[in-house]
C-alpha cells in the first residue's frame, strides 16, 4: 500500500505544470496566441495552455513543448495545444513539422485563426508565398484584427505583384502573350486596384488581336485612375482603329487635356479632318481622283480647305451666280464668289460642270495668297521677290501677274522645261496638292 501511495504521488508530481517565469518581453511577438475556447478559459486546460504559453514567449521552448504534450495528453482533441505545439515547432526552425501541426489543428477546427495565421509562418519560411499568402488571408477573414497578418498580407502581395508583373512584360517583350495576359491577371489579383496594371493588360489583348478585351480593361483602368492620360490615348487608338472616330477623338482630347502631346495634337487634327471629309457629300471625296477638276470641283476644295478664313473675311463682290442652285458644291460656291477668289462669268454664270485650266487656277491661287498677306504682309514682299521670268508666259501676258505669284510663292510649281501650260486642264490629284501647298502656307 506504501508502494502504490508513492507512485501516485510521483504520478501527480509529474503531472502537475511548472509555473512560468513573469514575461515582460515577449520573445516571439509575432505569434499568434493560440486562444481556448471560451467554455474552457476557466478550466485547467486553459490555464496550463496559457502557462504553456508564458514558457514559450518566455524563451524556454522545450518547457513550453511538454507543457503543451502534456495538455494535450489529457485532451487529445485540444486543438489549441496542438496550434501551440506548432508555435515551438517555428520557435525552433522546424518548418515542416510547424506545418504537420498547424493542419491537425485545423483538422479539428477549420477556421481556427491562430492555427491558420501559424500556418502562414510555416509557409512563408519553407519559400511558398503563394499558399502563405491564402492562409494569412483566411485567418484575417476569421479575425481582422490580427495585425501581423496584415503586415504579412501587404508583404506578400507586392511581393507577389513584382514577380507576376516581371513575368507579364517579359512574355509581352518576346511577343507570347497569352502567359502575359495570365500572369498580369495574376499580379492584379494581388493589387486589383493598381489601375497600370489593367492598361498593361489592356496592351497585351490588343497586340493579341482582343480589342473588345483590351478596351474593357483599359476602361478599367479609367475607372479607377481618370487622370491617367496614357490610359486615354489607348483608348483612343481602340476606338480609331475600330473607326469610332467621334468616341476615338473624345479619347485623345481627353488625353492632352490631362498631358499635352503634340505627336497626340497631330492625330487630333488628322482625325478632326478625317470626320470633317466623312461629312461632306461623295462628290467632294472623288475630288482627288478626278482626271480633270471642275470650277464647282475647286470651288468646294478651297471652302473646305480655308473655311474658318473665308468666314472671317467680309463680302467683297455682290456677284450674282444663276446656275448653281441644286448642285452639290452650291455653299462653297457662294463663299469663293462673294470674295472674288473665282469670279463669275459675265452672263452671271458659274459654270460649276467646267474644267478648270492651269491659268484659271493660278488666278484662284493668286487671290488666296492676297489674303494671306492681308495678315502677314511680310510675305507679299518675299513673293514679289521671287517673281522670275516663265518660259511661256511673258510679263505682256494678262496671266503673268497671277502665274508669277503662284510660282514664286510655291503653291504651283512650273514643268521641268520652265513652262508654266497655263491652257492645259487640271486633275484631282494637281489640284488637291496645290491646296495642300496654300495650307501650309496658310499656316
Amino acid at each position: 500500500m506504501l508502494a502504490a501511495a508513492v507512485m501516485l504521488l510521483v504520478a501527480a508530481c509529474a503531472a502537475r505544470v511548472v509555473p512560468p517565469p513573469r514575461v515582460d518581453i515577449p520573445r516571439y511577438p509575432d505569434f499568434v496566441y493560440p486562444e481556448v475556447p471560451a467554455d474552457l478559459r476557466a478550466s485547467q486546460l486553459g490555464v496550463d495552455q496559457n502557462t504553456a504559453w508564458q514558457w514559450l514567449q518566455s524563451g524556454s521552448p522545450r518547457t513550453a513543448e511538454r507543457t503543451f504534450q502534456t495538455v494535450l495528453d489529457r485532451s487529445p482533441s485540444f486543438y489549441p495545444a496542438e496550434a501551440g505545439l506548432g508555435f515551438v515547432e517555428l520557435s525552433g526552425g522546424d518548418y515542416e513539422r510547424a506545418l504537420v501541426r498547424f493542419d491537425r489543428a485545423l483538422g479539428m477546427a477549420m477556421t481556427y485563426a491562430p492555427a491558420l495565421a501559424g500556418r502562414g509562418e510555416a509557409l512563408l519560411a519553407l519559400g511558398r508565398d503563394g499558399e502563405a499568402l491564402e492562409s494569412f488571408e483566411a485567418a484575417l477573414g476569421v479575425d481582422a484584427t490580427l495585425e501581423t497578418a496584415k503586415r504579412r498580407v501587404e508583404v506578400l502581395q507586392f511581393r507577389l505583384l513584382q514577380a507576376n508583373l516581371a513575368d507579364a512584360r517579359r512574355a509581352a517583350e518576346a511577343g507570347r502573350y497569352d502567359d502575359a495576359i495570365e500572369a498580369y491577371r495574376l499580379a492584379i489579383a494581388a493589387s486589383p486596384e493598381s489601375a497600370f496594371l489593367y492598361r498593361e493588360l489592356g496592351q497585351a489583348e490588343r497586340r493579341n488581336g482582343n480589342a473588345g478585351a483590351a478596351l474593357q480593361q483599359f476602361q478599367r483602368a479609367i475607372e479607377i485612375d481618370p487622370s491617367d492620360a496614357a490610359t486615354w490615348r489607348e483608348v483612343g487608338a481602340v476606338l480609331e482603329e475600330g473607326q469610332d472616330l467621334n468616341a476615338a477623338l473624345a479619347a485623345y482630347t481627353a488625353a492632352v487635356g490631362l498631358a499635352p502631346d503634340p505627336v497626340l495634337d497631330q492625330r487630333i487634327a488628322r482625325l478632326r479632318a478625317s470626320l470633317a471629309l466623312a461629312r461632306l457629300p461623295p462628290e467632294y471625296q472623288n475630288v482627288v481622283s478626278a482626271p480633270i477638276v471642275t470650277r464647282g470641283d475647286l470651288a468646294a476644295l478651297i471652302g473646305v480647305r480655308f473655311e474658318a478664313l473665308l468666314r472671317s473675311l467680309a463680302t467683297r463682290t455682290l456677284e450674282v451666280v444663276t446656275d448653281t442652285r441644286g448642285h452639290w458644291a452650291a455653299p462653297w460656291i457662294f463663299e469663293v464668289t462673294r470674295l472674288g477668289i473665282i469670279e463669275p462669268y459675265q452672263n452671271h454664270t458659274f459654270q460649276p460642270r467646267g474644267a478648270v485650266r492651269r491659268g484659271e487656277l493660278a488666278q484662284s491661287v493668286s487671290q488666296l495668297l492676297a489674303l494671306f498677306a492681308e495678315r502677314n504682309p511680310a510675305l507679299a514682299t518675299q513673293w514679289e521677290a521671287g517673281r522670275q521670268p516663265i518660259a511661256d508666259v511673258p510679263q505682256s501676258n494678262l496671266n503673268y501677274p497671277a502665274v508669277s505669284i503662284a510660282v514664286a510663292s510655291g503653291a504651283i510649281p512650273l514643268f521641268d522645261d520652265g513652262t508654266f501650260r497655263s491652257t492645259r486642264s487640271v486633275s484631282g490629284s494637281e489640284a488637291v496638292a496645290v491646296i495642300d501647298r496654300l495650307a501650309a502656307l496658310a499656316r
